[in-house]
């Protein structure tokens, strides 16, 4: 018992002071600009990007398949993200910039 006693005293002292520290940020302010949406969807190329969570491959097929039955859409493209917490990468980006005229991001779950 005494050795606890003893014990107890030192950790008493070490917790005397500690540190309190405020994970909180201001947000950074960055302009957004949004490209105009086309008029119509009739005849335009459709991308799809999806984020790999369980269905969002199946639900944005469905919504393809909308767009080109109901809207005209000449038809979709479907790319994949490397998961569902990042950003598109840049390969799709590139992609997309040269052979769609419309994106629609979507998720699963």
């Amino acid at each position: 018992m005494a050795g606890q006693e003893g014990m107890m005293a030192g950790q008493e002292g070490m917790m005397a002071g500690f540190e309190i520290l405020d994970p909180t940020v201001e947000p950074r302010k960055q302009p957004l600009t949004y490209v105009p949406r086309p008029g119509s969807l009739k005849g335009k190329r459709i991308g799809l990007v999806e984020n790999t969570k369980f269905n969002s491959d199946k639900l944005l097929a469905k919504v393809g398949e909308i767009l080109k039955k109901e809207y005209g859409a000449a038809g979709y493209k479907m790319w994949r993200k490397h998961n569902s917490s990042v950003p598109a990468h840049d390969e799709i980006i590139d992609e997309a910039k040269r052979g769609v005229d419309c994106v629609v991001a979507g998720v699963g779950d």
